[in-house]
């Protein structure tokens, strides 16, 4: 901090223009991921298909996800953190706008696929880029607005297309959201400087060795399937509320029904200052709190009132992100060696959780609707919750690193 008082007004500057670049990465990555959220109502009409159907538009973006996010690290590792994120936002960038070109669902659902094959080489390497490049306690802070960066991008998508397509048209959401991410790409390209401080993997070290290791690990193990459920929880709920609030008795419009994503903002207000649960109680308590909050207020959404639903989806998202906080840091106490392969093991489970939270639920809604829907995401907190009591037998002390990602 005394450095950075005492530089130059052109360091000081370039530094300020190196973290909003950080912000923008993270903006940008998840600016398009679940941005067809609130419109699934829309794509159910238009596109005259089921609900299952029409969700694959997130599950496939999710799902592609998971596929790469294990494999990015490696390809940085050789082509470098820049060159991997600023080519990562222009190909997420062009797969934005080819959506936009979509003649069909299924053209829809194959874009979508390659939007979320292009994101973890923004969000995941940014990452590691920070943890390299800022120094000591400087890594937090440049981390948290990178975190912030990532609420803002997830939640700005959603309003954006919820707006856009009840004024103009669905395809002008994709539209305006590659240009963001356009954007975005151009600032990363102009004020992220080149790494300076990757080293490369040490010789010796091997990957699958690494993997095999963790999938013997019980506990870590057992992570992985909470990240599952973690993100299950959350794209379930916002996915087929959706549904719900186009429907009897409220009959949202999708802009309407994009604007109960502010919820979201609660839920990232709120996520900080529970810190000192885990601090104190440790992971397992904190996880087993987060889910029983969740829990409550998916009972809530079951109520005939719209504000108890805004309610109840506020209490969702701050239960799901405490969540996420807790597991993280635990997979840092537990890892051992190779610690980035862990993360990235726990980011294919996390997203496959959200594709099958995508997916699932809408088989259910045949037999009854909203409330089927809640019954499984109520199932799968608490078989998290289970998992964590049987598995999670580590006491903590003092605050870990949690690694960010968005829902």
């Amino acid at each position: 901090m005394q450095s950075m008082l005492s530089a130059s007004p052109s360091t000081r500057a370039a530094e300020r223009r190196r973290t909003l670049a950080v912000a923008f990465a993270g903006f940008s990555a998840f600016l398009g991921l679940y941005v067809t959220q609130p419109l699934l109502p829309l794509f159910e009409h238009l596109f005259r298909a089921g609900k299952a159907t029409v969700s694959l538009t997130l599950t496939a973006s999710t799902l592609g996800v998971a596929i790469a996010a294990p494999l990015i690290g490696s390809v940085a590792d050789r082509l470098g953190r820049k060159r991997v994120i600023v080519g990562s936002a222009g190909l997420l960038t062009l797969a934005t706008f080819l959506s936009a070109t979509a003649t069909g669902l299924g053209t829809l659902i194959f874009w979508r696929f390659f939007q979320g094959l292009f994101t973890p080489g923004v969000f995941a390497v940014t990452v590691a880029y920070v943890q390299e490049e800022w120094a000591g306690g400087a890594v937090g802070r440049a981390l948290s607005i990178y975190v912030t960066g990532t609420v803002i991008g997830g939640f700005t998508g959603r309003i954006v297309s919820g707006l856009v397509a009840t004024h103009w048209n669905w395809r002008w959401a994709f539209a305006a959201t590659g240009a963001m991410v356009g954007l975005s790409t151009l600032v990363l390209q102009s004020w992220l400087p080149r790494e300076r401080r990757f080293a490369g993997p040490a010789r010796g070290q091997s990957l699958a060795s690494g993997a095999a290791g963790h999938l013997r690990n019980p506990p870590l193990v057992a992570t992985f399937a909470v990240g599952f459920g973690v993100l299950f929880s959350l794209v379930a709920t916002f996915t087929y509320v959706t549904f719900h609030l186009a429907g009897a008795p409220f009959h949202l419009s999708p802009m309407a029904i994009s604007l109960l994503f502010c919820t979201y903002l609660f839920g990232a207000a709120v996520t900080p200052p529970c810190g000192h649960i885990i601090d104190r109680y440790g992971q397992r308590a904190a996880l087993a709190l987060a889910m029983g909050t969740g829990v409550a207020g998916m009972l809530l959404t079951l109520l005939p009132s719209l504000w108890a639903v805004i309610a109840g989806l506020a209490l969702c998202c701050s239960g799901v992100f405490v969540a996420q906080a807790a597991s993280t840091s635990f997979i840092g106490m537990i890892a051992g060696t190779h610690k980035a392969l862990a993360v990235g093991l726990y980011v294919t489970c996390y997203y496959i959780g959200g594709s099958a939270g995508a997916e699932l639920p809408g088989f259910l809604w045949r037999f009854g609707g909203w409330p089927s829907c809640v019954a499984l995401v109520i199932l799968v907190q608490l078989l998290t919750i289970a998992v964590t009591r049987v598995f999670w037998d580590v006491r903590t002390g003092g605050r870990l690193e949690a690694y960010p990602m968005e829902g």
